[in-house]
């Protein structure tokens, strides 16, 4: 009988540096992660690594081995709220490890609010993601950490899993447990050792009662099928499958797209939220190349509201193929971020009199409006005048991408603006 407990992988999470599985990179004899941990040197660092290569595990380990306290946050489900608390404790001797899983999903402000803390020691911070940290911690508090990459499991570590698990898991060696082939164990694990253990568990588990059983790559293959579908709408793998389908769009993969759609619909995913998803995709990685995929993606929330399953899964198929094959460009998404970052260090440049309003007397005696040209009085219903303030004058934003309608744009431009802005 199965017991009541945790499920296998956290049951075999190691409880000393010596039990772990994996990274012999950087925690091996040798390894810098291993020196900084027996000299209680730990820096604030960032754990960047796929899914169920040993992230949290190597975090719990850090703590016990230097003998830290220890706090866990999920950057899913806290806030800054959350982090003040921690961060209000009073510090001991060694100041308290941090760890922050999933921290690529904390905001600017959620990742500021770490800075003052890790700088002046009154944290270590260890984080961990599975995106690139160059593009999702924000440069500041990525200065202040050093960044370890954790690679996946290879079938050597992945053995040593299995193997640890049949000799040390109590429910596990209730039973005879022989293996005729690994091979379709660690394909559908992926390097995943969480994933390995836990559909090892799910393959003895479907055996039921057997005292004795034979693991073959056909038993696990049929196990794995069963189980594919199940699909956690606010856990990592709902994150990591909208994340693939938006990639699978702005890379032009159709096929992909749908892929990773279809494996949504069959887990019973909103389809608005697809739509949404979608919608924004249209606006980020489309843009003015094809002004209509925003129209179509529109139109889509619209018809899945009103029509719902099974039927709306033909108009997300329709929009989706639409999306992947149209022409791509995130000028205008690259550009409002470069405009916002321009407003806020110029915040105090004041408006040039000439684009004023001037609804009285007085601020038109004062100039306000004074000296606007006024676009249409003007041959091809343009004259060059500035629009902005003195100060950045012919600070190029908007920089048209490559692509056929965006050409255009960038000639108009030239033609308008070239010698200001570089077009």
């Amino acid at each position: 009988m199965h017991p009541n407990t945790a499920p296998l992988a956290e049951r075999m999470r190691p409880h000393a540096l010596n039990d772990y599985v994996g990274q012999e990179k950087l925690v091996g004899p040798n390894g810098p992660l291993r020196r900084a941990i027996e000299s209680n040197t730990i820096p604030s660092l960032i754990l960047w690594g796929p899914p169920g290569v040993g992230k949290t595990t190597l975090a719990f380990l850090i703590a016990e081995a230097t003998k830290r306290p220890f706090h866990s946050l999920s950057a899913v489900s806290s806030g800054v709220k959350d982090l003040r608390e921690i961060l209000n404790r009073p510090m001991g001797l060694f100041s308290p490890i941090l760890f922050i899983d999933e921290i690529h999903r904390y905001n600017k402000s959620q990742q500021d609010a770490l800075l003052g803390a890790v700088e002046k020691g009154q944290i270590t911070l260890i984080g961990a993601t599975t995106e690139n940290p160059s593009f999702e911690v924000n440069s500041a508090l990525l200065s202040r950490c050093q960044v370890y990459i954790l690679e996946a499991l290879g079938e050597k570590e992945l053995r040593e899993l299995v193997e640890r698990a049949l000799e040390k898991d109590s429910w596990l060696k209730q039973k005879s447990i022989t293996f005729e082939s690994y091979d379709a164990l660690f394909r559908l694990s992926g390097g995943d050792g969480r994933k390995l253990l836990n559909l090892l568990e799910l393959v003895v588990m479907g055996e039921g009662a057997k005292e004795s059983i034979s693991i073959t790559d056909e038993l696990v293959t049929e196990i794995a099928q069963q189980s594919m579908a199940r699909y956690d709408k606010s856990g990592e793998q709902h994150y990591d499958i909208i994340s693939a389908f938006i990639k699978s769009l702005r890379g032009g993969d159709p096929n992909a797209a749908l892929y990773w759609m279809a494996r949504m619909i069959v887990a019973g995913e909103d389809p608005v939220f697809i739509a949404r998803r979608m919608l924004i995709m249209a606006s980020e990685d489309i843009g003015n190349a094809n002004p209509t995929a925003m129209i179509v993606a529109n139109a889509c929330i619209q018809a899945v509201k009103a029509i719902g399953y099974p039927e709306c899964r033909i108009i997300l198929s329709q929009v989706a193929v639409y999306l992947a094959t149209s022409p791509k460009s995130n000028a205008s998404y690259l550009a409002i971020d470069q405009a916002i970052a321009l407003a806020e260090k110029t915040a105090h440049l004041p408006v040039p009199l000439a684009l004023r309003n001037a609804p009285t007397k007085l601020l038109k005696q004062i100039g306000y409006g004074k000296d606007y040209k006024y676009s249409h009085n003007y041959e091809g219903n343009f004259t060059r005048q500035n629009f902005l303030p003195e100060e950045i004058q012919g600070t190029p934003i908007y920089k048209p991408g490559h692509n056929a309608r965006e050409e255009e744009i960038r000639k108009r431009l030239a033609q308008w603006w070239g010698e200001w802005y570089g077009y």
